[in-house]
């Protein structure tokens, strides 16, 4: 990558005009160890392929057991991410969750609270609880299928949630709490959680407002993975996410997009030995988001030890996402993001479809990889089904070098 690009130097021209840094959607746009470095290793006489188009392969997929009442049960190891109300609209949030309902994997309302007609929609559902508490009540909490504890997030690490005020409609105001017009900043840490001491306490209160019936989800930005792994997993997290570099966010300063945090394929290591170091690697559920695109990406992130993946960039692509990069701004040109209803209206009337389309595409790309490594259930697969490209990610995973 050039040093003084054209759009290095604008970016410094803009501060230098307006002294603020920039603020800008989705992801990191740099060049990061990722998924695509590595490939999937196909069964021959060793062990014999399984036939794709004859047999059947298994992708029931169990999250949060280990001390929920009814653990979360999904068809496939595949869960929308948390997008809140505001950073996305009304019309979008409930294509995603019809989508969902119809491929029997989860929804997550994200920071902003609950939409009423979401919560219709969704047959399963997490809703998270970050440190805004936008619209948290008893009985958010007691209405959901799962609860997920917001630490952090990719695209944002160390820093709360961001919805810029021209997002924030009469709509918005009245589920987050919030006047009209107003940024929602969440604070970068939860103000009654300091120490891992206290992520116990905070665990033990949600189970008792749910009687222990749903899992609580901890979910992690890319920090110090294999340190905040083991905390939470002490403090009785039934499952832990992590959500990689590579993640996408409505909002968030690039400079902390583009320079903070771990690429996805090493928090995700670290997160497993995090668990095989604690002993309790089969009894707590591990999800990993962050550049989920296809089904290759998701085999190979269940072989390097993953129960689950989250997808929420490549979701909203799948609608109509242009990649504008204007999430913030509220004018979505695909009428996605936008709360505006001149924008919203743009939203393509088969996005439902779309998602659904989409996610049993890659749900069939799963199974077919999975079936060619010589194996039937994709919960089976691992690292040996794996070969690097490069030194750097075979380092950073742990996964053998090509032809060594």
């Amino acid at each position: 990558m050039e040093m003084w690009s054209q759009e290095t130097i604008a970016k410094i021209k803009q501060k230098a005009a307006t002294g603020k840094y920039t603020v800008q959607s989705m992801g990191s746009t740099r060049d990061l160890p990722h998924f695509d470095d590595l490939i999937i290793l196909p069964a021959q006489n060793s062990r014999p392929p399984i036939d794709n188009y004859r047999e059947p392969c298994e992708t029931k997929t169990v999250i949060g057991s280990r001390f929920a009442e009814n653990p979360l049960e999904l068809d496939y190891p595949i869960m929308l991410g948390a997008m809140s109300f505001g950073a996305l609209n009304e019309s979008s949030k409930i294509a995603f969750a019809k989508g969902c309902t119809a491929m029997g994997i989860s929804v997550n309302t994200g920071e902003g609270g609950m939409l009423p007609s979401k919560r219709k929609h969704a047959e399963k559902l997490i809703v998270q609880y970050a440190s805004g508490r936008f619209g948290v009540s008893a009985k958010y909490l007691r209405s959901a299928d799962a609860i997920e504890l917001k630490i952090g997030q990719g695209a944002k690490p160390g820093m709360g949630g961001h919805l810029m005020g021209e997002k924030v409609t009469e709509k918005v105001s009245k589920i987050r709490g919030i006047p009209v017009g107003t940024d929602a900043l969440s604070p970068a840490r939860h103000m009654d959680i300091v120490g891992p001491e206290d992520l116990s306490f905070k665990i033990s209160q949600l189970r008792e407002i749910t009687d222990w019936k749903v899992p609580i989800i901890v979910k992690y930005s890319p920090g110090r993975v294999k340190d905040d792994v083991k905390i939470a997993v002490k403090a009785g997290a039934d499952a832990v996410a992590i959500d990689g570099m590579q993640a996408g966010t409505g909002a968030a300063p690039r400079v902390g997009i583009e320079h903070v945090g771990i690429p996805t394929i090493a928090a995700l290591v670290e997160a497993n030995n995090a668990l095989e170091e604690t002993g309790l690697r089969d009894e707590v559920s591990l999800i990993i988001s962050g550049g989920i695109r296809h089904g290759a990406d998701i085999a190979k992130a269940l072989a390097l030890g993953a129960d689950a993946v989250q997808i929420a960039t490549s979701a909203m692509i799948s609608i109509g996402c242009v990649m504008c990069r204007q999430c913030h701004l509220g004018r979505c040109p695909a009428g996605i993001t936008s709360n505006d209803p001149e924008f919203e209206k743009k939203l393509a009337p088969d996005a439902e479809q779309r998602f659904i389309n989409y996610t049993t595409a890659i749900t069939r790309e799963l199974k077919m990889l999975t079936q060619l490594t010589g194996l039937t259930d994709v919960h089976n697969l691992d690292i040996d089904d794996l070969r690097s490209l490069s030194l750097l990610t075979s380092a950073v995973t742990g996964v053998r070098l090509v032809g060594t």
